[in-house]
């Protein structure tokens, strides 16, 4: 069967097979290094926002709540695709990750929520090191290279197949109607109009097929929740209406995003970290496998 939402859990680790799990995505174990300081997993309160700190990807002398990196790198079977970093980043609210449009931003991203193996360093993420328990606390969304859906599926194929996997497995899950569509993606489209039940998930607009995506991906609300490529919105309008429902979830989850715009000062965005003199655009074949 095809799949094309996403798995409700970590379960996901199970199911990959010997070929997926080859390097540079994770495998069993941790990252390789020593854990650097404590995080509080639930610590996921949104402070007061104001205009979105900008920083520098240092370390700190206090680890980050959310993420705690010292010294990550990754290295493909092309190359290099980014590192030595050390970064740190605040829970709660939105964190925009600014840098090019590449494969170093796309493999720090997916990183970050346990779907890519380091080649070195230390990195936790809400108190964890480990890449399956990383996975269980996190979702992604608008990463082609994991959740890319074909040109002929419809709405109602992507909301039912996702609603199935989040189901146990003896229980039978229909096809979804209309309020299928708005039990999932009410939350996440905000006013902007749900899509129609039939429609190809490919002919729709820009900002409904990635709110279409968030809303498949984000079923659970984990703690964490990533965000890729909205700088793939052309319109200025759009693209701040997806910052805003980003900035709606950031509420209650911690959300990170990766973009290549400036950032609105008053968009709602907590903080902004400078990485574009760190993160190159690199080459997408330096993350897979050599033929």
């Amino acid at each position: 069967m095809t799949h094309y939402g996403q798995h409700s859990d970590a379960e996901a680790w199970d199911e990959l097979s010997d070929e997926q799990l080859e390097d540079p995505f994770v495998v069993n174990g941790n990252y390789g290094g020593t854990p650097v300081g404590t995080a509080e997993p639930d610590d996921v309160g949104t402070p007061p926002y104001g205009a979105p700190v900008v920083q520098r990807a240092t370390a700190r002398q206090t680890p980050g709540t959310l993420v705690s990196a010292r010294g990550i790198e990754l290295h493909g079977p092309w190359g290099h695709v980014f590192g030595p970093l050390d970064l740190d980043l605040d829970a709660g609210g939105v964190t925009v990750l600014a840098a090019q449009a590449g494969a170093a931003r796309t493999a720090l991203l997916m990183a970050l929520c346990g779907r890519m193996r380091l080649t070195r360093g230390s990195l936790t993420v809400l108190g964890e090191d480990r890449p399956q328990k990383i996975i269980a606390r996190s979702a992604i969304a608008c990463m082609n290279e994991l959740d890319e859906v074909r040109p002929s599926v419809t709405v109602r194929d992507l909301v039912t197949e996702q609603k199935r996997w989040d189901s146990p497995w003896y229980k039978f899950v229909p096809r979804v109607r209309e309020d299928g569509i708005a039990e999932m993606c009410e939350e996440i489209f905000g006013d902007v109009p749900l899509p129609p039940l039939e429609a190809f998930v490919d002919d729709l607009p820009e900002l409904q097929q990635l709110l279409l995506r968030i809303s498949v991906a984000n079923t659970r609300r984990p703690p964490l929740l990533v965000v890729g490529r909205i700088d793939r919105i052309a319109d200025d309008v759009e693209r701040a209406t997806l910052l805003g429902r980003l900035v709606a979830l950031g509420e209650n989850q911690a959300v990170i995003i990766g973009d290549v715009n400036p950032v609105d000062p008053d968009s709602g965005v907590r903080a902004v970290v400078d990485l574009h003199d760190l993160l190159g655009p690199g080459d997408i074949g330096v993350l897979t496998k050599r033929k």
